[in-house]
């Protein structure tokens, strides 16, 4: 039974149908064409997809034939399981399908599903979502692992298939439910096209009567429609494309904060081996900016089309439906997830340049102790030219955008959806004098990060920078990159404080944004409206400890008008790679990875 599962699973993930070649004016058009429900669909191909698409196809035919072979050599399922529309799994069958999650540590969310297996609730199902890499069908087969015996003789899993409706699915759950089945597990349930409008049944008829219902899937965006509309109030939820830094590093061994900057986001290398970091590294799903783009394309780009598609008749679509029926959905959705990336690089590039840091590294560099690092080469480096180069990059991207018709109301909305995903988190920076301002994260940092470093090389590649030599392309590399790493540490201290204050009802009071003054800031600031009082910290992407770091945070105007507007400072902190401890001065010195670690456990 599990033969045949995993291959019609490997089979559904592939791409049917076939490629077709047309010659318009000289000029060849390729075209995936294929049938759903009955319907001839098509769409048009980039050459560079052609050759990958023909050998996913062939590989699909190829798992067809091998599938025909098994079912012949694979005894007849009970007389019970041929009862069934859907792909049931129960008994023996499910006890053997759930052992391959007992390798792996389970997510801080499982909690909230055990508590919703074990409370008196009815009336409501429970719903696992998020992307893809997450961890949601581990954390099923890991709940199940926890059942007791009498618990299992009672538990069915449904893998849900394109082909399943709400109708047949139904069908199956009066069965089920006349047999003495308690314990449902429905894993991708929105692959089911009518999912989203008929999900209320799962709550209103089943869970009613008692059953514990758990749905789960990849749609995001599918879940997140049916909470608001079919599964209103009927529905506990559990999210888990967040993956913080503690239990990224929980659950892969992995307790480095810069390996998490470069691939954190899923739990690929999950999957794999927890102690072989190499192996880790390259099946990551951030590894590289095409590894970032397939991973775009399949968990995010389809997940918005799918439930858009689905959902009410494509009502949700409203102005997206152009660039849907055009086929440049996927392509508008990977550009504006790029261009918000190249956005923050392009803002830490021209920090580094406009800045003193360059600067900085130049006078270490002519200064250094070691004769072999001593160098005067980026004394002559022209950061004008390079800042004018990244302007000029940045442009062809834009103008590649319009081409594709993309709007500002398509990115508005394609941006309200990645905020429904979860994939994207408003952070806010308060102005001294008042005012405030917004900006966008992502929190998934492997993410951000390579298509960041995509850039750089980009614009490392440009002709008036590559006749630089070699050594001095490598320093203002390094440099862009260390300062990428360090904004997006910032980035994910604010995020991970602002989301574990808001997990601890006790901190309920407290809010957490950057403080800016007119030349200067403070990373991170923790206003306790309770007290009346705040937490001042900086956030350095450093090992070492100098006493340049807390300057602002003992500059007396500085500490002056803050203390205006958030009251007593009671505490200054420096957070940093390196070892915890205090200063004469009580100035805190507190490792970031030990700080991650710590939050939300008080």
């Amino acid at each position: 039974m599990n033969k045949l599962a995993d291959l019609e699973e490997k089979i559904s993930s592939l791409p049917e149908g076939y490629v077709t070649r047309k010659v318009i004016n000289n000029k060849p058009y390729y075209y995936h064409q294929w049938k759903s429900n009955g319907k001839n669909l098509s769409r048009t191909l980039n050459e560079e997809e052609v050759e990958p698409l023909k050998a996913q196809i062939e590989e699909r035919k190829k798992l067809e034939k091998e599938l025909k072979l098994v079912r012949k050599i694979t005894p007849d399922m009970s007389e019970f399981e041929d009862q069934f529309n859907c792909n049931i799994t129960v008994g023996d069958a499910l006890k053997e399908l759930i052992q391959s999650a007992s390798q792996y540590k389970t997510r801080d969310c499982i909690e909230r599903l055990d508590k919703y297996i074990n409370s008196p609730t009815t009336d409501k199902v429970c719903v696992v979502y998020g992307l893809r890499r997450t961890g949601k069908t581990t954390m099923l087969k890991q709940e199940m692992l926890s059942f007791s015996e009498a618990q299992l003789k009672h538990t069915v899993y449904i893998k849900a298939r394109k082909t399943d409706t709400i109708s047949s699915i139904k069908k199956d759950i009066k069965k089920l439910e006349k047999a003495g089945y308690k314990y449902l597990f429905i894993d991708e349930a929105t692959l089911m096209e009518d999912f989203i409008d008929g999900a209320s049944l799962f709550s209103d008829v089943y869970a009613a009567t008692g059953m514990k219902i758990i749905l789960s899937g990849a749609d995001s965006l599918g879940f997140y429609f049916a909470e608001g509309q079919e599964l209103y109030d009927r529905a506990i939820t559990i999210h888990t494309t967040v993956i913080p830094y503690r239990e990224h590093s929980r659950l892969l061994g992995i307790t480095d904060i810069d390996e998490y900057i470069r691939y954190g986001g899923t739990l690929k290398a999950g999957v794999l081996d927890f102690e072989n970091t190499e192996l880790n590294t390259e099946e990551a799903s951030f590894r590289d900016d095409e590894a970032t783009r397939r991973y775009i394309d399949t968990a995010i780009c389809k997940n918005i089309q799918h439930s858009l598609r689905c959902y009410e008749n494509g009502r949700y679509f409203r102005h997206l439906r152009e660039l849907y029926e055009k086929n440049e959905l996927t392509n508008a959705i990977n550009r504006i997830i790029e261009d918000e990336n190249h956005k923050f690089a392009a803002e830490v590039i021209t920090s580094v340049f406009k800045s003193h840091d360059l600067h900085s590294t130049a006078q270490m560099l002519r200064s250094a102790r070691d004769e072999e690092k001593r160098t005067d080469i980026l004394d002559d480096v022209d950061t004008t030219a390079i800042i004018d180069t990244l302007k000029k990059i940045l442009d062809i991207k834009e103008k590649e955008e319009q081409e594709i018709g993309v709007s500002s109301v398509h990115v508005n909305e394609i941006k309200q959806y990645l905020k429904h995903l979860d994939l994207t988190e408003t952070l806010e920076i308060d102005f001294i004098q008042g005012s405030r301002e917004e900006y966008i994260i992502f929190t998934q940092p492997g993410m951000r990060f390579c298509q960041a470093q995509a850039l750089v090389y980009s614009l490392m590649k440009d002709d008036q920078i590559k006749n630089l030599d070699a050594k001095t392309i490598q320093l203002i590399t390094d440099k862009i990159i260390e300062g990428v790493l360090g904004h997006m540490l910032e980035d994910i201290v604010i995020f991970e404080t602002k989301r574990g204050l808001v997990k601890n009802s006790r901190n309920s009071k407290k809010e957490v944004y950057k403080i800016r003054f007119e030349n200067h800031e403070y990373d991170m600031l923790i206003y306790d409206a309770n007290t009346n009082t705040c937490e001042a910290y900086e956030i350095k992407h450093t090992t070492e400890p100098f006493p340049n770091q807390y300057r602002h945070l003992v500059n007396e105007d500085f500490v002056k008008a803050t203390e205006k507007r958030f009251g007593q400072i009671t505490k200054r902190c420096i957070l940093y790679r390196g070892k915890t401890y205090t200063e004469e001065n009580s100035i805190e010195y507190k490792n970031v990875e030990e700080y991650l670690c710590e939050l939300g456990l008080d």
